[in-house]
């Protein structure tokens, strides 16, 4: 994967495969410490302790459409070429939490790519799951909550397309508007 907001769908997906009704998923950027942080927290169906100690291991996954299971250990390498890490902290029948974090400034970090299109991917595709999404760059952030928009609409379903594009511009403009107030900032 070339981008982390690919491996936040991953992650994700696996929070999905393992029965979630809520997902966060949290992207904070330290730029004073140079950190940047991703956390995936799901409350699922979790794994034993001997399931987190091997999930880092590519040859074991879940899931029954392939063999291998190559997202973990991937971001996990990932983070630590990037003086960082990954962790995993799981219970079963309460949920997972993973964590990776990089040195933000690192020539080898992978861009974060196209937060919103993931995050818009994730509540369309799985419209029954609660989807939290944070986005941070030091004191700004923005914060997306689907429970509203999915009270608000009721039987509309999330896929048509002018709620399709409220959600976008949404997304879209609560990162943009982060980054916009770090720039100022910085001016």
């Amino acid at each position: 994967m070339r981008e982390l907001a690919l491996h936040l769908l991953d992650i994700a997906e696996n929070s999905v495969a393992a029965q979630a009704t809520t997902i966060e998923i949290s992207v904070d950027e330290d730029r004073q410490a140079d950190r940047l942080k991703l956390a995936v927290v799901d409350d699922g169906r979790g794994m034993n302790e001997q399931l987190v100690a091997r999930v880092i291991d590519p040859f074991v996954t879940s899931r029954t459409t392939r063999k291998v299971g190559l997202g973990i250990p991937l971001l996990k390498e990932a983070a630590e070429i990037c003086d960082g890490y990954l962790r995993i902290t799981s219970a079963v029948g309460k949920g997972t939490r993973l964590e990776a974090e990089f040195r933000r400034s690192h020539i080898d970090r992978m861009p974060l790519g196209d937060l919103p299109s993931t995050m818009l991917t994730l509540v369309v595709a799985f419209p029954a799951i609660h989807w939290l999404f944070r986005y941070r760059v030091d004191e700004a952030e923005f914060v997306f909550d689907d429970e509203p928009i999915k009270h608000e609409l009721g039987d509309i379903p999330m896929s048509e397309p002018s709620i399709l594009t409220f959600i976008r511009e949404t997304l879209e403009q609560g990162v943009a508007g982060v980054q916009t107030e770090v720039s100022e900032r910085i001016a």
